[in-house]
């Protein structure tokens, strides 16, 4: 469908419920979803979403992932405090990854880090170039 469409003018449009369902969801329901910073233009983290987190991230304002390793939906921020809100959801031409931009509170990384691209690779290392801003002792209460 987001194939057949790309030579749409600028202004068409088709309803949520079709674009969701023709979404190229992976075998787990799952599509990849870079979360950025609105203002900035900083990329944040990579999640998963599925129907739910996108359906629901829509109708509240507050991102959803789904979270493999929990297996069920993942509100960012439910337990750090760290929260996003959604400014602006895209979806990419091939209907198989998301853009979901984003006001973040905080840190969005579990490490306490303002994004999880911290590893930074050249063509002999991977260097750790980014501090945390928050102890994720205090994010997370462990």
């Amino acid at each position: 469908m987001f194939k057949h469409n790309e030579q749409q003018p600028e202004g068409f449009q088709i309803s949520l419920k079709e674009a969701l369902d023709n979404l190229a969801f992976n075998d787990a329901g799952l599509v990849a979803a870079i979360a950025q910073q609105h203002d900035s233009g900083e990329v944040l983290m990579m999640a998963w979403m599925n129907r739910e987190a996108i359906e629901e991230t829509l109708a509240t304002g507050r991102v959803c992932y789904f979270s493999r390793s929990r297996g069920k939906l993942w509100r960012k921020g439910e337990s750090s405090g760290q929260v996003q809100t959604l400014k602006e959801l895209r979806i990419d031409c091939d209907g198989d990854a998301l853009l979901v931009k984003v006001d973040q509170t905080g840190s969005a990384c579990h490490t306490g880090r303002r994004d999880c691209f911290y590893w930074k690779a050249d063509a002999n290392n991977v260097t750790i170039d980014k501090a945390p801003i928050k102890d994720p002792k205090e994010l997370y209460g462990k």
